[in-house]
């Protein structure tokens, strides 16, 4: 069962929803430790001074904020507690927003929130009322000793309430500061080239189906452990070094990647069982006729 990171309620107007916290996600990062190529042995960090090469105690660690190269302004502890947000156990809503207003470059991580002892009702309350007027929450809540702006909506066909963490907008970088970007903006296409890559598109379209996308680095390196794990020896091929080739006509590319498609859907209908015709019935034998009763 999962366990709930944190426990408080969301203040919706004079309504309070008991909740509580959890990951919506479960990273499956392959992490690895690092050793001592000698012995084999995991290393140890440490915080030293290179002026004098001396380990440093941690409580004589303070923080510092580089203004220029090898310039510090020095923060006491002292100071950064008076900064820190009043710690509560409230998400306060201050606005409901369109869902579609908000650009995805926004959300930073996801949670679940579920109901807590007694707030079953106003949490299912808010659920229907958000899914029904297409509104999305956007709030704040302490969590950590660090205030986060947060999104709530409706999940899973509208049963279960979302949290994400957002971004502020000055974290966000404004686009208009690449120069390739306002390149591209100034290039003209055709219309006849708009109407392939929309084919394209099209040919390429479906439904959404997360299972089928895999971490296919990590499958690999997973397989890598466990064969070294279990004794075989690993040969490393050396990369083949791709030679850079020029770039095709856009019409000529959009027409080839168009016929591919065609091509392997036309593959797999070729593959896919045809259903046998059904057996048709063989006719009923005609019955015997009946022999007319001997007269006496």
């Amino acid at each position: 069962m999962a366990r709930s990171i944190w426990t408080g309620a969301i203040s919706f107007g004079l309504v309070t929803v008991p909740v509580k916290l959890y990951s919506a996600v479960n990273r499956k990062t392959v992490r690895f430790h690092q050793l001592s190529g000698k012995t084999g042995v995991r290393i140890s960090q440490r915080r030293v001074d290179p002026s004098s090469g001396d380990e440093v105690p941690y409580e004589e660690i303070v923080k510092g904020y580089e203004i220029t190269p090898d310039r510090y302004v020095i923060i006491e502890p002292g100071e950064l507690e008076s900064l820190e947000p009043k710690k509560t156990k409230t998400i306060e809503i201050e606005d409901f927003v369109e869902l579609a207003d908000i650009d995805p470059i926004f959300y930073d991580h996801p949670y679940y929130l579920a109901p807590s002892a007694g707030g079953a009702k106003p949490y299912r309350l808010l659920l229907d009322a958000m899914r029904e007027s297409g509104r999305v929450a956007i709030a704040r809540v302490v969590i950590r000793s660090k205030e986060q702006l947060v999104a709530l909506r409706p999940m899973r066909d509208g049963n279960v309430m979302g949290m994400s963490t957002m971004l502020f907008a000055d974290e966000v970088v404004d686009p208009d500061n690449i120069d390739e970007v306002e390149a591209a903006s100034e290039v003209e296409t055709t219309d006849r080239e708009l109407d392939i890559a929309k084919q394209l598109i099209e040919s390429l379209a479906g439904p959404f189906e997360p299972g089928k996308y895999r971490d296919e680095y990590r499958d690999e390196v997973l397989s890598l452990i466990e064969r070294k794990a279990a004794g075989e020896e690993i040969a490393v091929q050396p990369a083949a070094e791709e030679e850079a080739e020029p770039v095709p006509d856009l019409m000529a590319a959009l027409k080839a990647s168009l016929d591919a498609v065609r091509d392997r859907d036309d593959d797999e209908a070729e593959e896919k069982p045809k259903k046998a015709p059904a057996k048709r019935k063989a006719p009923a034998k005609p019955s015997a006729k009946k022999k007319a009763p001997a007269k006496s």
